[in-house]
């Protein structure tokens, strides 16, 4: 399974989302709001920033399988020796810091 990390999108403080949806749909909404006393934006909002998070959640976690989750474990309590190129990547760390 391959990860894309994508940059976190951020909006100014107290901003505004509008999007244009068909009067049908715009009324089921109000109605369903009005069903559970909210106003839209607290129905609106209640109901998409849960699948929100979960989005976000599932995209920043990596499952592993357990073959694979051994595997990371094996290797944070036996490391391999350092090669080259990280003795080389080290030294120059030491240089910039």
């Amino acid at each position: 399974m391959s990860l894309a990390f994508a940059p976190a999108a951020t909006a100014p403080e107290g901003g505004r989302i509008e999007f244009r949806l068909p009067a049908e749909e715009k009324a089921m909404l109000a109605r369903a709001a009005a069903l559970m006393n909210m106003d839209l934006t607290a129905f609106i909002l209640g109901k998409m920033l849960p699948e929100a998070r979960a989005v976000i959640e599932n995209a920043e976690r990596q499952a592993l399988s357990e073959r694979d989750s051994l595997r990371v474990l094996a290797l944070l309590e036996n490391p391999p020796a350092p090669n080259e190129k990280l003795r080389r990547a080290s030294q120059v760390a030491r240089k910039i810091i």
